[in-house]
């Protein structure tokens, strides 16, 4: 008896499936601080994660601080917003 082949369906990944980025932008107003408490309080970033998320958005003038669905990232977004931060999802 013979087997045959079988071939494999590859699906191509789509911008969807690879999830989004939240991204961070420097400004001149916040200070430090303010903008690591605000990435702890916010998405969840522990205090070194948001100290080096707060310095590379300084140097860089931007930097992604959260990768994931956008229903979740958007949340984030609003808030970080409220609290005077600039912030857009990619």
């Amino acid at each position: 008896m013979v087997k045959e082949k079988q071939e494999l369906s590859i699906k191509p990944v789509d911008a969807e499936d690879e999830g989004h980025e939240l991204i961070l932008f420097n400004d001149d107003f916040n200070a430090f601080e303010y903008v690591i408490d605000s990435l702890i309080e916010v998405c969840g970033h522990t205090p070194e994660q948001a100290e080096q998320c707060t310095l590379v958005a300084h140097t860089k003038g931007k930097c992604t601080v959260k990768k994931g669905e956008f229903t979740h990232l958007e949340t984030m977004h609003n808030e970080m917003g409220r609290r005077g931060l600039t912030t857009s999802i990619k």
